[in-house]
């Protein structure tokens, strides 16, 4: 009888053990895997994101800001990361399993025990990075770069494009009718002058955008929002977006000519302490210290 007892206590406690849901601390990934993205980090990884995974040019894959980005997301996230924009020069070169093996490389600089097994796409949308209270509520949604990309970079082009096009001067596009094209449609809707007014105002509203607490650097580094020079280069952006609202809400073409000196002028200051140290165009490790 305490045999048979034993027996069913052994078998409880197993099936316990299978429907709970596996978690880092379990061993979700191989040694032998962690090897297998050793090497491919070393080759392919290494540059940006430092020797030991504790950031360079692009962000730290290990510590506390590494899974307060990831906290509480499916491991498939992180591994659909590495596959489709890593590495940076060549995104999409990486096949699944070699992005798998990258981030089973990171698990285990990130102290997490290996188990016996490999981990597989079954377990990378069941397991979850570990939660990081208040890192949702504190993360905005891009990093400093992808900031400008998106909004500093295309609307200082349209400023800097005025100095050589009126754009009271150009003529309508035609759109061919297929296949249809959002973007070029768009162009046509707001043209001209009208761009150059939301160009203007896109780069006055930024200002705030650039002091929001919490971003990041592209490096992993916070944006230095509490800095003096910081908030300096930022007002300067913004005082030289009012200054092109204005002259482009009078239609002053002339103007544009010292307009976009200015504009160039507090991009370079900024880019000069915050994005060029360390290499061209902030592709070193000094940047936003």
């Amino acid at each position: 009888m305490k045999l048979l007892l034993s027996m069913l206590l052994a078998l409880a406690a197993l099936a316990a053990q299978v429907g709970q849901p596996a978690s880092l601390g379990s061993g979700v990934y191989s040694a032998a895997q962690a090897a297998q993205g050793r090497d491919l980090y070393r080759a392919q990884c290494a540059e940006c994101h430092g020797a030991a995974l504790e950031g360079a040019s692009g962000p730290p894959l290990v510590g506390d800001a590494f899974l307060s980005n990831w906290s509480a997301r499916p491991l498939s996230t992180v591994v659909g990361k590495i596959q489709n924009t890593m590495p940076f020069s060549q995104p999409g070169s990486l096949s699944r399993a070699q992005s798998t093996a990258l981030l089973a490389y990171m698990l285990q600089a990130g102290k997490f025990p290996a188990g016996r097994v490999a981990l597989s796409d079954d377990l990378l949308t069941k397991v979850t990075m570990p939660v990081v209270r208040g890192a949702a509520a504190a993360r905005p949604e891009g990093n400093l770069a992808e900031l400008m990309r998106a909004i500093a970079f295309p609307n200082s082009n349209i400023i800097f494009n005025v100095q050589v096009k009126d754009p009271g001067a150009q003529p309508k596009k035609e759109l061919a009718a297929s296949p249809f094209d959002y973007v070029a449609w768009g162009a046509t809707v707001y043209a001209g002058w009208l761009a150059v007014d939301q160009a203007a105002i896109a780069l006055t509203e930024t200002a705030s955008l650039l002091l929001t607490p919490g971003r990041k650097c592209q490096n992993g580094r916070p944006v230095p929002v509490e800095r003096a020079d910081w908030q300096q280069y930022v007002a300067a952006l913004a005082d030289v977006g009012r200054l092109a609202h204005r002259a482009s809400q009078e239609r002053k073409y002339d103007a544009f000519g010292d307009v976009a000196e200015k504009l160039n002028d507090a991009c370079a200051n900024c880019h000069k302490v915050y994005r060029d140290k360390g290499g061209t165009e902030g592709s070193g490790a000094g940047r936003c210290q």
